[in-house]
């Protein structure tokens, strides 16, 4: 009877992921890619710390014993992460707003293919035409132009964040599988260690090699604050009760939030293009919810 409730929570985190790109694109004008990395999630770890003692207190749940494959996959799916945020910082600086989001958000139709070949994730013909539908409604609102009009650099970078989204998803929900755990559980434990080791990664780098960086994120405390961990609660729960294909084409309405704060806040005009690809956004969000 929870199958359902991935709708929300998907929704939920699309609707944050968007402000929370917002966040990141101001803060890099003030502030080096890593820096803005770094602000994704060191103040996430104590909320998500306090997140999962109450649902665990709450839900009489028992820190369950993992072995050492669990925590590797916490590893290399918060080092994933890391990497996707950092190079969709560097998007942000090539291209608009809404171009740099959308070029990430290739993140859906690898993470079907990543899914069907190596994560026991396959999708029904249904599925996959929503995915499909989703990855050319993306394509028209990032490359609104045609291909002549965008740079390698920018491509590459795109496909490259989308992959690293992709694989981060797919090992949360492969963690999350693991830890045997109820879904709300389960995905806020798995939040709580890719936070913390995120954390202990990017405060070790910058204070072996970039000290300043710290410092001037420690002169916008609330622009770093309001990117909030919120977003990443719907989406790490959203994934441990749907595969991460699906969660990821529906939470690609997260560029209709985009594409209004590209315009109403940074003044960034839109193409015409991108009419067409809400349209087939929304299309491919039903499929993938009827499918």
């Amino acid at each position: 009877m929870y199958m359902s409730l991935w709708i929300p929570f998907t929704l939920m985190a699309a609707f944050m992921q968007s402000w929370r790109n917002a966040f990141q694109k101001r803060l890099s004008v003030d502030v080096d890619t890593l820096g803005v990395t770094l602000a994704r999630f060191i103040l996430a770890v104590p909320m998500a710390a306090i997140y999962v003692s109450v649902l665990f207190y709450h839900g009489d749940t028992n820190i369950p014993q993992l072995d050492v494959e669990f925590y590797l996959i916490i590893v290399l799916g918060a080092i994933s992460q890391i990497f996707s945020t950092a190079l969709m910082v560097k998007l942000f600086r090539l291209r608009n707003f809404a171009m740099g989001v959308g070029l990430a958000k290739s993140e859906a139709v690898i993470a079907a293919v990543l899914g069907a070949l190596f994560f026991t994730a396959p999708l029904s013909a249904m599925a996959w035409g929503g995915v499909l539908v989703g990855c050319v409604a993306v394509w028209l609102i990032s490359v609104p132009k045609g291909m002549k009009h965008i740079s390698w650099p920018t491509l590459i970078l795109g496909l490259a964040s989308g992959l690293c989204f992709a694989l981060t998803t797919l090992l949360v929900r492969q963690a999350s599988l693991m830890s045997q755990l109820p879904f709300l559980q389960g995905a806020a434990y798995v939040l709580f260690w890719v936070l913390l080791i995120q954390t202990i990664i990017m405060l070790v780098w910058l204070l072996i090699r970039s000290p300043c960086t710290l410092r001037a994120l420690w002169a916008l405390p609330k622009l770093v604050f309001t990117i909030s961990f919120v977003g990443s609660i719907g989406w790490f729960t959203a994934m441990s009760l749907e595969t991460v294909a699906l969660v990821k084409t529906l939470g690609q309405v997260e560029i209709f939030f985009t594409l209004l704060i590209s315009a109403k806040w940074f003044k960034e005009k839109l193409q015409r293009g991108d009419k067409w690809g809400l349209g087939l956004i929304l299309i491919g969000a039903l499929t993938v919810i009827l499918a």
